[in-house]
Order: structure tokens, then C-alpha cells, then sequence
């Protein structure tokens, strides 16, 4: 039987956590109800762990 390999050997809690708050926020973003104000918030907060996480 083959072993699974993991894609990134320095995965770790911090980028767990990461995107969890990431997925929070696209959830968040998913609201029908949301203000111009509170959207334009949350791609702000999204771009923001995004860059922290090497993804932009």
C-alpha cells in the first residue's frame, strides 16, 4: 500500500487557523443581506489573510 503524501511538510496550526478565518469570511461574504459598507469590509479582511497567506 502507497503512502499519502503530504503537499506541504510545514503545515501547520497557524495555517490551519488561517484558513478557517478565511473560510469565515467568505461564508460571511455570502450573505444576501449585506450593506455596501459590510461587503466592502469583509473583501478588505479577505485580501488581508490572503496576502498573509501567500494566495494574491
Amino acid at each position: 500500500m502507497e503512502k499519502m503524501e503530504q503537499k506541504s511538510p510545514n503545515y501547520t496550526c497557524n495555517d490551519y487557523r488561517e484558513e478557517m478565518i478565511l473560510l469565515g469570511l467568505q461564508k460571511q461574504l455570502a450573505k444576501p443581506d449585506l450593506t455596501p459598507d459590510e461587503k466592502a469590509r469583509l473583501l478588505e479582511e479577505i485580501a488581508k489573510v490572503e496576502k498573509k497567506m501567500g494566495l494574491d
